[in-house]
């Protein structure tokens, strides 16, 4: 259905005249429907009346007194008129202006985010929940952005940091080559084709943080055992583990509820929890991989740990692992591992978290996933 176009009369008014305008005419029409109802209806019943009088009154008196009532009648619907108009319009004015200013403010405040100046924010008029939630509205949107933006100007200058070392690599490579001082071997070309994996490695895992922190990562939940996963997990990496002599271990409680999640992306999680748990244990240490049913038994979740008896870190250092690209010091990996492992499990409506007791007493790391299918059916 086409709106009708308001016209270039009143394209330009704005909302607080609006109203305004509105409300005048609901005056001037109940004004109106009373000034003729009283006029049509009280001189039939004051003629009734007077007729119903007694003997019957002198009728040059009838006739002065109807005159007088009338006259009476009108002047006192006027004046009852005027002053309830302007009453009325002073009361829709200042009504008008009232409603009208939170919208304005709204608009300013979505104006200035699209300007870029992110941090404009709108005030709870406190005009009831309508105007409530405008605000909320607006004012998540501006955290959103303003989130956004603070993850978008730190990404850049974490990718331009990682990319510097293996590009620096890939040109001194060509130049040396080119200038005859490498020759164009296997070794050289292996050192290329490294380099160029790590670059593809790094674009990858920066892809899937950033779509898990702006929470635009794709999942295909489904159904799963926790046993399945698990094992799954520690089958994939049993060989890396006999490789570097690590004794890897798992268990799964009986009464772990099943979950609703991606397969492929906690088997992510897993990987580079092993992965982790792998290069900062030493030969001959420990990895076991648990699974059981969450405390909380109002809200059923499937806990896993991954324990280590490795290297461990300080207590302090518990949440600052999970940043982007941090990583022990001499660890081969690109210090992104643990920011992907967190970031899906939160996409999961999960937490990820880690312990140690400090250096040399090896590390924990918790993840619980909820058993709660309905989320999914939001």
């Amino acid at each position: 259905m086409t709106r009708r176009d308001p016209g270039p009369k009143l394209a330009g008014l704005g909302l607080a005249p609006r109203l305004l305008l509105n409300n005048l005419l609901v005056i001037v029409a109940g004004a109106g429907t009373v000034l003729v109802t009283a006029l049509l209806i009280a001189p039939a019943v004051f003629q009734s009346h007077v007729r119903s009088v007694e003997p019957a009154a002198d009728p040059q008196l009838l006739e002065h007194v109807a005159r007088a009532f009338d006259q009476s009648l009108l002047v006192a619907l006027g004046v009852g008129i005027l002053i309830a108009g302007i009453t009325g319009s002073a009361i829709s004015w200042l009504a008008a202006r009232r409603l009208a200013a939170p919208v304005a403010d709204a608009a300013d405040a979505t104006s200035g985010l699209a300007d870029g100046h992110l941090d404009a924010r709108m005030v709870d008029p406190r005009m009831g929940p309508e105007l409530a939630k405008l605000a909320s509205s607006v004012n998540a949107l501006a955290d959103r952005l303003q989130s956004t933006e603070a993850t978008r100007r730190q990404l850049t200058a974490d990718l331009a940091h990682q990319l510097r070392t293996p590009i620096a690599s890939i040109r001194a490579t060509v130049e040396a080559v080119r200038e005859g001082v490498l020759p164009v071997d296997e070794a050289t070309l292996d050192t290329l084709g490294e380099q160029s994996a790590r670059l593809s490695r790094l674009v990858a895992d920066l892809e899937v943080v950033s779509r898990a922190e702006e929470r635009q990562l794709r999942l295909n939940p489904e159904p799963f055992a926790v046993s399945d996963l698990v094992e799954s997990a520690v089958a994939a990496n049993r060989e890396n583990y006999r490789a570097a002599d690590v004794n890897l271990t798992a268990s799964v409680a009986p009464d772990v509820p099943a979950v609703t999640v991606d397969p492929d992306r906690i088997q992510e999680v897993l990987g580079n929890l092993l992965d982790n748990a792998l290069r900062h244990t030493p030969p001959g240490g420990t990895v076991e991989v648990t699974a059981s049913r969450g405390a909380d038994r109002s809200r059923p979740a499937a806990v896993i740990e991954v324990s280590d008896s490795g290297i461990g870190f300080p207590a302090h250092d518990a949440e600052r692992i999970f940043h982007r690209f941090m990583k022990g010091t001499g660890s081969p990996g690109s210090g992104l591992g643990l920011t992907i492992a967190r970031s899906i499990v939160e996409a999961h409506h999960g937490t990820l978290t880690a312990h140690s007791n400090g250096p040399g007493t090896g590390a924990t790391f918790n993840f619980a996933i909820p058993a709660d299918a309905a989320r999914w059916l939001d």
